[in-house]
């Protein structure tokens, strides 16, 4: 191994043993910032900033209600967001995803109202409606070798057009099944969100301990224990302050709990599966994975598929909020703001990195700016040049990073 390999590895903060105390904290973190390793600290400092600037603006802004609303808000977009995270970090896009939410809504609507099927068949025809899109996108593009740009830009297209032969000449479909509309409009009590908090706790115990015991029986080095704890304790205590929110409004909705469980299961996922770990291989290089015998095309597929199925979720909880599916569904900014929710929560759009979160931390930025700026009683094209501005340094973040890793040996 040559002199320079040996430095790469010795400047590498995933290899490098943090000091004990407080500075080996602060020391690993100043190391991973100066190699590109930003994680979530930008989307969270700039989430912090954002809030404080309207909650100085308008003392209501971070009120139980308003805050209860805000995630009402986010969690149609937040979904399909976490769909989009998946195709990201493969490195392609996905530009069908509004599209899609807004026929698969359509589908379940059509169903519901005037075939008067029952809320379940309904909701199950309208997901798998936007799966199918998606083995269709995932086929089209490793089978055909067409870009995803241009398969899903001709999705964006033609699923646009089915969304409108679905709904015919009635324009808008009002939804009456109680299941369906209670998707947004359920409130669990305090005893079960607390509950829920309790278990989401104790899930998140186990997981890191369990990679703890897998890491010791492999012979592999561990994380301080100061890590671990601070991977369990801070998460524990966001959800406990957004459950004490919850509890002193409605309570804690069904929408959010949809949301925020679906990337919790993508984010174990990615993180735990053998699936999650061929994601990430085949984002960083494809043709490595190939050489490594993981199926490509396979993984491709299945993220098409699971994305857009996502898409199909968001689209029924917005469907579900708005009471009602109508020829713009799925049309408007929705896209571009589920795209621009995954990228500024830290998702990169080289491939390869990111998370679940990505999705909630970015949504839970452009919910933040459109509503504050709406309790301001400020215009939509102020909104749209801040989030525009928003995504711009997001992007710009994620380039620098990259850089900074390539400097380091190790894009």
């Amino acid at each position: 191994m040559s002199t320079n390999t040996v430095n790469q590895y010795a400047r590498d903060p995933r290899l490098i043993a943090d000091a004990p105390g407080l500075k080996g904290v602060l020391d690993s973190y100043r190391r991973r910032l100066s190699q590109g390793e930003l994680g979530s600290l930008p989307v969270m400092v700039g989430l912090v900033v954002i809030w404080l600037i309207f909650y100085l603006s308008n003392d209501r802004f971070l009120s139980p209600v308003n805050l209860t609303n805000l995630m009402l808000q986010i969690s149609a977009m937040g979904t399909i967001s976490v769909g989009l995270v998946l195709v990201l970090l493969l490195g392609e896009i996905d530009l069908s995803a509004g599209a899609v939410s807004g026929l698969a809504a359509a589908v379940m609507a059509m169903l519901s109202v005037k075939h008067q099927l029952p809320g379940v068949p309904s909701l199950l025809v309208g997901l798998g409606a936007g799966a199918a899109v998606g083995l269709f996108h995932g086929l089209w593009f490793t089978r055909m070798r067409v870009p995803t740009f241009v398969v899903t830009l001709a999705g964006q297209l033609g699923w646009q057009g089915a969304l409108l032969y679905v709904l015919g000449d009635t324009g808008t479909v009002n939804l009456n099944d109680d299941l369906i509309v209670s998707l947004t409009g359920t409130f669990f009590s305090p005893a079960i969100a607390w509950t829920v908090t309790v278990l989401a706790i104790g899930v998140l115990t186990a997981v890191m301990l369990n990679g703890r015991r897998r890491r010791a029986k492999a012979g592999l080095p561990l994380a301080p224990w100061r890590s671990t704890l601070m991977a369990v304790g801070a998460p524990s205590a966001v959800l406990i302050a957004a459950m004490t929110v919850f509890t002193m409004d409605r309570g804690l909705p069904l929408a959010v709990v949809i949301f925020v469980g679906l990337a919790l299961m993508l984010e174990l996922m990615l993180r735990h599966t053998r699936f999650g770990r061929h994601t990430f291989a085949v984002g960083g290089n494809a043709e490595a994975a190939r050489r490594a015998g993981i199926s490509v095309p396979g993984i491709r597929t299945t993220i098409f598929m699971l994305a857009s199925a996502l898409a199909a979720c968001g689209g029924i909880l917005a469907a579900s909020r708005l009471m009602a599916v109508n020829q713009s569904s799925g049309s408007g900014d929705v896209l571009l703001n589920a795209i621009a929710a995954a990228v500024i929560g830290g998702t990169s759009l080289f491939g390869g990195r990111g998370s679940a979160w990505s999705a909630l931390l970015g949504a839970l930025v452009i919910g933040s700016i459109s509503n504050g700026m709406d309790l301001l009683a400020l215009s939509s094209s102020v909104k749209f040049m801040v989030t525009g501005g928003v995504l711009l340094v997001a992007a710009s973040i994620d380039a620098l990073s990259r850089k900074g890793r390539q400097a380091s040996g190790r894009a």
